[in-house]
This record gives structure tokens, C-alpha cells and sequence, in this order.
């Protein structure tokens, strides 16, 4: 018997950045909590986003920690390698113009979350100004402004045709739109399911590769052949070894295959289903041929075979969805 239903997660499953999603170690303390809406942020940084996110009518707290999620994954010190710098990730000339003395203490400080967060904040209220008369959904636009400028959702009348800002806001909208998850049993970590997602979720476009990836990034194999025994070798991943990488950023070490992981989570009835949570297609544990990362909504992030590459692909791509499952405690090592 399969351990659960498409049709039962499709009506089941609420979409969260939550690490309730993933089992801390017995013994570990809570690194946040859920703030009534379906996004999950450190405690630390709860009251922040709940006040800034009633800036101004366009956004919530939620959105905002969607966004925050998305950009660094809570992280202060986070700094890309383009520049963008602290936990909502401001480039420098943006944060002179937007930044704001959030906490009062006379200076304006992108590495404070204090002033980083109100500032995102309000550099979202300024964007939703700046594209209101842009036709489309409201929320979506302000999101494609956040990632590719305001002149640009201007200029295409909407979002704009850049993979990478179409990603940016499908992603941060499934994790602000969906209604408030079901409490858990166990003690969970906050950032390590929202971790897992952007892990995964920088790989999109990466080649599949079968044998490829492992904790550290894309490795070789090869493609197109899935015996291996003959293709091209090429640098990415398949379908295990994303799932490796993408936990072990979040300092989770998985076993190699789908079989194998399958084996060292557990399972999971409809209602317990969450983001970070892994994805399972076979006839079998035994059996068990793909696995996928579960973002919410129906959806999940997956290298889905030969030919292809990393990318966005509904639940039911496949036929066979034998169930969901989370990694059991003993395979999260805290970073």
C-alpha cells in the first residue's frame, strides 16, 4: 500500500518555508517559531517582520517573510556574490537611497536586521507605487520589481521575460500565498527547510547528469544514457544526488539514493506533508526510481531525468508517487 495519495496531498498540503518540515536532534531548542500565517522565520525575528510588514497596505508580514526567506534565509551576515549585502540582501547605491534607521540608534546599518527588515519593507511599499498602474497580479509584479527593478515590470508590462526573476517570484509567491500549516509533533529547526528550497532552488537549469552531485555541487556523470554505460559526461545532477546537495547546505547528510532515502526518513500522512520534505516515485521502498523536493502547492524542485534539467515539475509528473517522507533525527547534523 502506498504510503499516501496525489489526489490527498493536492488537497491536503499547505505550503510553508517552515524547518518544521525537518526534524531537529532530540535535545535541540526550537530556532523559531510560526507566526500565523504560513511563513516560519527565526523568533529572533519575529516581531520585526509582524511590524513591518503593516507598512503599507501591499504588504504583509507574510510576503515579507517569504521574501526574507528567499534572499538569505534569515541569514544577517549573508553577502552575494554580487554584492548584495545582509538579511534582505541590499545592493549599496539601494540601500543609500532605501535604507532606513529602523531601530533608532542613528545609524543605518544593512547588517542590522533592525534596519534592514523595516527598510525592505518599505523599499517594497515604494516599489508597489512605482508599478501600480501595471497590469497583472498586484503582489507578482511588486516581487519582479523587488528581483529586476521597476523600470523593468514597466517596460514588459508585467514580469519581466528573465528566468531568473520568473523563479524569484514563483518561488517567494508559493511561500507567502498558502494558508497557515497544521502544527508538528517534535522540535524542528526553522532555517533548515527554508535552506534546502534555496539550495535547490539555485540549481534550476542545471544539466542532468546520472551519478552526478553530491554534497558539495554538481559533479560529473553522464548524459544521456541512464545505464552509464555510454553518453557524454556532463557536470550536474540527478535526481539523488540534488536531494543530497540541497540537505547538506542545510547540514543534513542523506544516503545517496532514492531507495537509500527513503530509508532514513519517515513517512508522512497527507496532512503532515511541508516544504523541504522529499518526494518519492516507485512501486517500492525497494524500488523506488525518483525523488523530489516538495515546495508547496503541488510542486516540487527535481532533476527529472536524462535530457533535462533541474527544475519546477508538478507532483503528479510522474505516475507512480509512491509518497512523502522527512528525514528522521538522526540524520540532521546542526551547523
Amino acid at each position: 500500500m502506498r504510503a499516501t495519495s496525489l489526489a490527498a496531498i493536492g488537497g491536503g498540503a499547505t505550503v510553508a518555508v517552515i524547518a518544521a518540515g525537518l526534524v531537529q536532534a532530540a535535545g535541540d531548542t526550537p530556532q523559531g517559531q510560526i507566526l500565523g500565517l504560513s511563513v516560519s522565520v527565526p523568533a529572533d525575528y519575529k516581531g520585526l517582520i509582524e511590524d513591518a510588514g503593516q507598512t503599507c497596505p501591499d504588504v504583509s508580514p507574510n510576503l515579507l517573510a517569504a521574501l526574507l526567506t528567499q534572499e538569505s534565509g534569515f541569514n544577517p551576515k549573508a553577502e552575494s556574490p554580487a554584492g548584495a549585502r545582509g538579511i534582505a540582501q541590499f545592493m549599496p547605491a539601494t540601500w543609500a537611497t532605501h535604507g532606513i534607521d529602523g531601530n533608532g540608534d542613528g545609524k543605518r546599518d544593512v547588517w542590522d536586521p533592525e534596519d534592514a527588515i523595516p527598510s525592505s519593507a518599505k523599499y517594497l511599499c515604494s516599489i508597489a507605487a512605482d508599478v501600480k498602474d501595471v497590469p497583472g497580479d498586484r503582489q507578482r509584479n511588486i516581487l519582479a520589481a523587488y528581483n529586476a527593478g521597476s523600470g523593468a515590470v514597466r517596460k514588459y508590462q508585467g514580469i519581466p521575460p528573465y528566468k531568473e526573476t520568473r523563479n524569484y517570484v514563483k518561488t517567494i509567491s508559493t511561500l507567502a500565498e498558502k494558508p497557515p500549516p497544521s502544527r508538528g509533533t517534535g522540535k524542528t529547526t526553522t532555517r533548515q527547510a527554508g535552506t534546502v528550497i534555496k539550495a535547490a532552488n539555485k540549481m534550476i537549469g542545471t544539466p542532468y547528469s546520472w551519478g552526478g552531485g553530491n554534497a558539495k555541487g554538481p559533479s560529473a556523470g553522464t548524459c544521456c544514457s541512464p545505464n552509464g554505460s555510454s553518453g557524454e559526461t556532463v557536470t550536474g545532477f540527478d535526481c539523488s544526488g540534488l536531494t543530497v546537495y540541497a540537505y547538506a547546505q542545510a547540514g543534513i547528510t542523506l544516503p545517496r539514493t532514492a531507495a537509500q532515502q527513503y530509508a532514513a526518513s519517515k513517512p508522512l500522512k497527507p496532512q503532515q506533508i511541508r516544504p523541504g520534505d522529499l518526494v518519492f516515485y516507485g512501486n517500492s521502498p525497494e524500488e523506488l526510481h525518483h525523488v523530489g523536493i516538495y515546495i508547496g502547492d503541488g510542486w516540487m524542485i527535481d532533476a527529472p531525468r536524462p535530457g533535462a534539467k533541474v527544475r519546477y515539475s508538478p507532483m503528479d509528473t510522474m505516475r507512480d508517487l509512491y509518497g512523502v517522507a522527512r528525514p528522521t533525527p538522526d540524520q540532521t547534523q546542526e551547523t
